[in-house]
């Protein structure tokens, strides 16, 4: 028996030994013999089945290409990881395995391993544990749809030194990126085009998660803005994280950071050519690029368009028949009981109801949300 083949035969029997002994998982031996799980339940079973005599090397011809060395197999991995300079070795793994599969893969350790020799991994220091402040009524996503997160990542200025925000819609279920827009601007007027184009190719989603800035929110009576506005005609659910804790849409953020990585450092020559980059990351982000949290998928293996279409007309709200409906006029108010009661200039030309549901105590809504609560006999509002 060769001396190679003798050294293997040794290597493996001494993982199946300690395996046998049952002080170790899988996956901590796979670890510590820089061999895949695939690899070590392979040899477990031979031994099983065949003893010492079932971890001999079996000729490949048929399952492998005879001329890819292990030499070869580590300048792709150099070559893929150039390509992608942020993806870790699970990543890369997994992006390879899709797209040329071998029965032997190296572990994740072994292409770090190959990567630090090659000086492509930059040391860093091990990030403390941060406290995470609970999200009181965020929903977890369990379908495609169910909920979706925006915002924008901050603003830098392109080689021409004018400004860029850039606009991202997600889907917290697939992490599906849906939009991905470079804007001159936070303004309503400008956002709203960019989700008219991703309500009609995608549909609607049930719940819009977002922070509390411009143009998502301002200081109106419930937050309200001129697109949170549509958002609720449209049967849309408002999920605003706490004001000052971004980590409850944490995700988001940190799609962001890779956002920021790989298109902005350094910034294009001009929006348009911004605008190319972005969307050649948002295709590999969704076509290509693995997610751990996804057992390695891409967004778009996950991601399913929603049942429910963007309608032709932006349907005004309706309310129950025992509501008080009231048309809010010019400079945001409704007349109340003899008198104008300011609500808000955002809500001018459209409708609002009031449900007393006390006596004298009246809550007021537009459509489905619940804005504010007065007494008729002092009608101030209260949040």
């Amino acid at each position: 028996m060769p001396w190679e083949e003798t050294t293997r035969m040794s290597q493996r029997g001494r993982f199946v030994l300690d395996f046998e002994s049952c002080l170790y998982t899988m996956s901590e031996l796979c670890e510590r013999y820089a061999i895949s799980r695939k690899t070590g339940y392979k040899w477990a079973e031979r031994y099983a089945v065949e003893g010492f005599e079932g971890l001999r090397d079996r000729s490949r011809r048929a399952k492998s290409c005879p001329h890819r060395t292990q030499k070869d197999l580590e300048e792709r991995l150099v070559e893929l990881r150039r390509t992608h300079p942020h993806w870790g070795p699970r990543k890369l793994l997994a992006w390879w395995q899709k797209r040329s599969p071998l029965e032997d893969w190296p572990a994740a350790s072994t292409v770090g391993d190959i990567l630090k020799r090659h000086g492509l991994v930059e040391p860093r220091e091990r990030a403390r544990r941060k406290w995470q402040h609970p999200a009181g009524a965020q929903v977890v996503a369990g379908r495609s749809n169910e909920v979706w997160s925006t915002d924008f990542k901050g603003q830098f200025r392109t080689g021409d030194r004018r400004l860029c925000y850039p606009l991202t819609v997600a889907d917290g279920y697939s992490r599906y990126l849906l939009g991905l827009k470079g804007q001159s601007s936070v303004a309503g007027e400008l956002t709203w085009p960019e989700f008219e184009r991703v309500f009609r190719e995608y549909g609607l989603p049930d719940r819009m998660r977002m922070d509390n800035g411009v143009p998502f929110a301002s200081q109106a009576v419930g937050g309200l803005s001129y697109l949170s506005l549509r958002w609720i005609k449209l049967g849309i659910q408002l999920e605003r994280i706490e004001p000052g804790h971004p980590e409850q849409n944490g995700r988001h953020e940190r799609m962001h950071r890779v956002l920021k990585a790989e298109t902005a450092r350094p910034p294009a020559a001009d929006a348009a050519s911004q605008q190319e980059r972005f969307d050649r990351f948002r295709q590999e982000y969704n076509e290509e690029r693995p997610h751990e949290a996804l057992a390695q998928k891409a967004p778009a293996e996950l991601y399913q368009p929603s049942s429910r279409s963007y309608p032709e007309q932006i349907p005004k709200p309706e309310y129950p028949g025992h509501f008080e409906v009231r048309s809010v006029h010019h400079g945001g108010e409704i007349k109340w009981r003899g008198r104008h009661l300011f609500i808000s200039e955002v809500l001018h030309g459209e409708r609002v109801g009031l449900e007393e549901y006390d006596d004298g105590l009246w809550a007021l809504y537009f459509g489905t949300v619940l804005l504010a609560r007065f007494d008729e006999r002092d009608p101030e509002l209260h949040g």
